[in-house]
């Protein structure tokens, strides 16, 4: 067998490429990790607050239905439904120790009497002044 040994002018030798797919499918990967992260916390914060306005809601309708003749359950009720909406506004504040201290007589006893017409005065203002 006869080798002939021609020289090959217009072929280039193979050079090397470099490969930066590797690095394209991290970056992708981390701005995908990065967008489902973000898309999660906001799904997160908006159930939280859709929760928590809920709540609001649910107690604003338990202080509006609470039994003012059953004088010691009621107060234990608005002290504590009313607290959801104390920090509201410094108004709301200021209201919510006013009713708490004048509820304070009508906790902690075997039987009270029914409540005076000036602390159902205070309770319908501040039943009043929340906002749901």
């Amino acid at each position: 067998m006869q080798e002939y040994d021609i020289p090959l002018h217009d072929i280039k030798p193979i050079l090397e490429v470099q490969e930066y797919s590797l690095y394209y499918f991290v970056a992708l990967s981390i701005l995908i990790i990065f967008l489902l992260l973000a898309f999660g916390y906001i799904l997160y914060k908006h159930f939280k607050t859709k929760q928590r306005l809920n709540l609001r809601a649910e107690h604003y309708n338990l202080l509006k239905t609470v039994d003012l003749s059953d004088t010691k359950n009621a107060a234990y009720g608005i002290t504590l439904y009313g607290l959801t909406f104390r920090d509201d506004s410094p108004r709301h504040t200021e209201m919510y120790q006013n009713i708490v201290t004048r509820l304070q007589e009508y906790k902690y006893k075997k039987s009270v009497a029914a409540f005076e017409s000036e602390v159902l005065g205070y309770i319908d203002v501040y039943k009043g002044m929340i906002d749901v």
